[in-house]
């Protein structure tokens, strides 16, 4: 029986997926979005007639109103993949198959084989949601009579090939196989119920405090005041753990950080100082220096000049005019006695020299003539 027989493992890991059928529906897509049935307690009721099958005429197909009908038992506790890949096996041992799964019941289960972690209700309806299940018998017998193979009309029992000793029986299924009626699956390895539980049983201490720290209280999880209290000083020293690595990376990330940064600046700081050398050489260098200080120069003398210059001849300073006497130049004509010298007031000291002057030269003139 698929996950009661054995501890280890569960049929399945060599077909890794659905044969294609040659003849016959399998479960419709609306069935597939809703759970299996549960069989009836008087069995099959179909009116259909079942005739017996061999092996090569279930395979080769059978009409689409009669289906294989294989079934497949077990515990099913905890369902798991493992237990998925078996149903799987079973579905398409042939075209057109029908599959039966039978579920122990817990007083059974716990008389032959151990107590197990779910219910046999919540088994039962485990395996209702299986896409592979078409049926589920619950309350499924240990060992399978002919009464019971002709109540649900099975044409076939599905189950790994080793021999399983139970019940004070060598192999269970030596009578199923004896019949012709017997098809042997594979197993899945590295997982099975057995393997689930001896995970927990090896980190107990470990879920007791996830689920302390889950609301749990230690009275749920039979767990003593002494031990209760370990294990929370235990998640005090992980959550301090935890806190300082936390703040180890932050830390870390922090001086990446201004390092990058630092990195940056220095980078920047020396584009921008080579581009103050070159505008500082570019002013003041060798090739600049006389002609910003000529340009300088001319700057200051224009804002000391009293006078401002004309626009058209910047030389033509009054400041730098001068007088030109009669005989420097004989051929030119005689300037203007206002281009010689500026015009003087008649009030001014120097007119009133000039005038005392003239006067008494002509009076000696006269007298000598």
């Amino acid at each position: 029986m698929a996950g009661r027989r054995r501890g280890r493992g569960s049929n399945g890991n060599q077909q890794q997926g659905p044969q294609k059928q040659r003849g016959g529906p399998r479960r419709s897509v609306q069935a597939l979005r809703e759970p299996a049935a549960f069989a009836k307690a008087t069995g099959c009721e179909s009116d259909i007639p079942h005739e017996k099958l061999t092996i090569a005429q279930a395979r080769r197909g059978t009409p689409a109103h009669r289906p294989v009908r294989v079934y497949a038992d077990g515990i099913f506790d905890l369902f798991h993949s493992g237990h998925a890949r078996a149903l799987m096996q079973a579905k398409n041992l042939f075209p057109n198959t029908y599959l039966i799964v039978g579920v122990c019941s817990d007083e059974l289960t716990h008389k032959y084989k151990g107590f197990t972690v779910m219910t046999e209700d919540e088994r039962y309806d485990a395996l209702t949601h299986c896409r592979y299940v078409d049926e589920v018998v619950r309350d499924a017998p240990w060992t399978l009579t002919a009464e019971f193979l002709k109540k649900h009309k099975i044409d076939f029992v599905a189950h790994d090939d080793i021999p399983y000793t139970s019940a004070g029986s060598e192999d269970v299924y030596k009578h199923i196989k004896e019949a012709g009626m017997f098809v042997a699956t594979q197993r899945t390895e590295g997982i099975s119920t057995s393997d689930l539980i001896t995970r927990i049983v090896r980190d107990y201490d470990i879920y007791v405090r996830r689920n302390l720290q889950r609301g749990y209280t230690a009275r749920e999880l039979n767990v003593g005041f002494i031990k209760e209290n370990t294990y929370r000083l235990q998640n005090q020293v992980d959550k301090m753990k935890e806190t300082v690595r936390t703040v180890e990376e932050k830390s870390k990330h922090f001086v990446y950080r201004v390092e990058e940064k630092s990195q940056d600046l220095i980078h920047k700081w020396e584009e921008k100082s080579r581009e103050f050398i070159g505008n500082f050489l570019e002013l003041f260098g060798p090739d600049r220096a006389w002609h910003a200080i000529q340009e300088r120069s001319g700057r200051m003398l224009q804002a000391l000049s009293p006078y401002s210059s004309p626009r058209g001849s910047p030389s033509s300073s009054p400041t730098r005019r001068h007088s030109v006497s009669p005989n420097s130049c004989p051929a030119s004509p005689s300037p203007s006695p206002s281009s010689l010298s500026p015009p003087l007031s008649p009030r001014s000291p120097s007119s009133q020299k000039g005038t005392r002057s003239s006067i008494k030269a002509a009076s000696s003139h006269s007298r000598n003539a």
